[in-house]
């Protein structure tokens, strides 16, 4: 077996996995691992059904929720160019403001709610929180100035913090890295998914203009919040536990996810007389929670990069939610058309997001669909900038799709680090960091766009291109450290340095291992 073969490094697979994959988790050495509490045989069951029902019970419901989160959050821009400024009597940078406020809240507070989802009962924390917020949305609708919309915003940034660095998690406890790529690419995409459906339903609801004596903005708020409010708390029937307390599966279908994730790390496998052990003790994760992880997440620098890459995909990502809308309406479209004209973008982006993501997987790559996915953001960004916005609109909105397009490095961003943390703990915070600060990307991306600078947005544009180009520049740099720290680690597992280092120190090691292997 090829070093490459043996290395965490490997090809992994969009579906439930090849029969060796089978083998792997489930063959009876797994019982023979010294540190397994279970000592069971897993051979009797058959993962493909078990993968399939995790994905019918799991996958649709998180989609659905992150769907509903991002429409709730976005639906502002929408609201914009029905007439809320105008209604609300906002002036100079209010809008910007309200935009702003989102975030701040939003950000700051997506690490510390991972903390708490790790000691509650997601079950219950999770759709508490969409119920709340839900709430919120729907009073937006009734807002009668500056000050009300503020705290409205506000409000929706706390209780939308714990959704998608919560899910994430959850979905890195029930998958193994050799599955979970394309799970979260599809949860993902919900975020451009709902670019689509954001322009549909303001089209429509817009047409509710008067009804009640609200405004069509106002019933955008209202209809949307009560969605939310309905799909809320029906999660509160179906929304997950950890694997440990999962009602859907049995106890030995718990026992065994749970194996699966462990065991599923980057590690290259320990050889013993010369031969490997392909479940060896030195390929476990930490699963404790000792605090120490939050000061190894704080140092570690892939965490700081991974952050940077994030803002490269993550502010043109919401510099075009929040402000397509705007955008498409300045070069001289009706208010309809441009909510219409903002679909087509995010249906290439989401089918974009799928298909790259899947092939991702298949070829076990992460850094080429990124330089990739970025060059097209920056690309775009340069039509927007070097077009006339009266004389050529057209390359204003081609220059739309081909941002929107690269925004499918969104999840790829997020995942390459998921899968580069090892230790269950340090992940969840780790992917809390990166989530959090990295969704104070809307707060820069809520300023790009000011009145005054339309319907050029040179500004706005070039902001953007700036971003994406910082993300291009941070991911090579990644992917550089990784091979000459892979190669180093290699080099030093075939001169035997570490063949005396007790495993149960490997472990408590993570991703410091040395059979460690950074996914590239």
């Amino acid at each position: 077996m090829s070093l490459k073969d043996k290395s965490g490094v490997l090809v992994e697979e969009a579906s439930a996995g090849s029969d060796n994959e089978r083998k792997d988790y489930s063959n009876a050495s797994l019982a023979s691992v010294e540190d397994d509490p279970e000592k069971e045989d897993f051979s009797d069951i058959d993962e493909k059904k078990l993968l399939r029902k995790l994905d019918f019970r799991l996958i649709p419901l998180f989609t659905v929720l992150y769907l509903l989160s991002f429409l709730d959050r976005g639906n502002i821009g929408n609201a914009k160019i029905e007439g809320l400024p105008e209604d609300l009597n906002l002036v100079g940078n209010q809008f910007n403001m309200a935009l702003l406020i989102f975030f701040i809240f939003y950000a700051v507070l997506e690490m510390p709610s991972n903390m708490i989802l790790h000691r509650t009962k997601p079950h219950i924390y999770i759709p508490t929180t969409m119920v709340i917020w839900s709430i919120v949305m729907t009073l937006m609708g009734t807002v009668q100035n500056y000050d009300q919309l503020l705290a409205t915003r506000a409000l929706l940034g706390i209780f939308e913090a714990p959704l998608f660095p919560g899910i994430s998690y959850l979905l890195s406890m029930y998958y193994s890295k050799k599955e979970i790529l394309v799970r979260q690419a599809v949860f993902f995409s919900a975020a451009t998914l709902a670019g689509a459906f954001s322009g549909l339903l303001a089209a429509a609801i817009a047409q509710m203009d008067g009804v009640g004596g609200y405004e069509g903005w106002r019933w955008i708020f209202i209809i949307e919040g009560l969605l939310t409010f309905v799909v809320g708390v029906f999660s509160y029937t179906c929304f997950p536990s950890y694997p440990k307390d999962c009602k859907f599966l049995t106890p030995k279908e718990r026992r065994f996810v749970i194996h699966k994730v462990k065991y599923s790390t980057n590690a290259e496998p320990k050889k013993t007389d010369g031969e490997e052990m392909p479940q060896d003790i030195n390929r476990a994760e930490d699963d404790s929670r000792d605090r120490k992880y939050l000061w190894a997440v704080l140092k570690d620098w892939q965490v700081w990069l991974q952050l940077l890459a994030l803002y490269g995909v993550n502010v043109p990502l919401y510099a075009v939610s929040l402000f397509g809308p705007t955008i498409i309406h300045s070069l001289g479209y009706s208010t309809t058309e441009s909510q219409l004209l903002g679909v087509p973008p995010y249906v290439l982006a989401t089918s974009m997001c799928v298909l790259q993501s899947w092939l991702s997987a298949r070829w076990g790559v992460r850094a080429p669909f990124l330089i990739f996915n970025i060059l097209c953001i920056c690309v775009g960004f340069a039509m927007c900038l070097g077009a006339d916005a009266v004389s050529t609109p057209g390359v204003v909105y081609g220059g739309m799709y081909a941002i929107s397009s690269g925004c499918a490095a969104y999840p790829l961003v997020v995942i390459w680090l998921s899968n580069n943390l090892s230790g269950s703990y340090k992940r969840a915070l780790g992917m809390g960091l990166q989530i959090g600060l990295g969704n104070l990307s809307g707060v820069f991306a809520s300023n790009f766009y000011r009145t005054q600078d339309a319907p050029q947005y040179k500004l706005g544009h070039g902001l953007g291109c700036g971003f994406a180009g910082m993300g291009l520049i941070v991911t090579v740099i990644i992917a550089v450290s990784y091979l000459g720290i892979n190669k180093k680690r290699k080099h030093d597992i075939a001169q035997g340095k570490y063949d005396d280092v007790p495993p149960e120190d490997l472990i408590k090691m993570g991703d410091r291992n040395p059979y460690f292997l950074y996914r590239l």
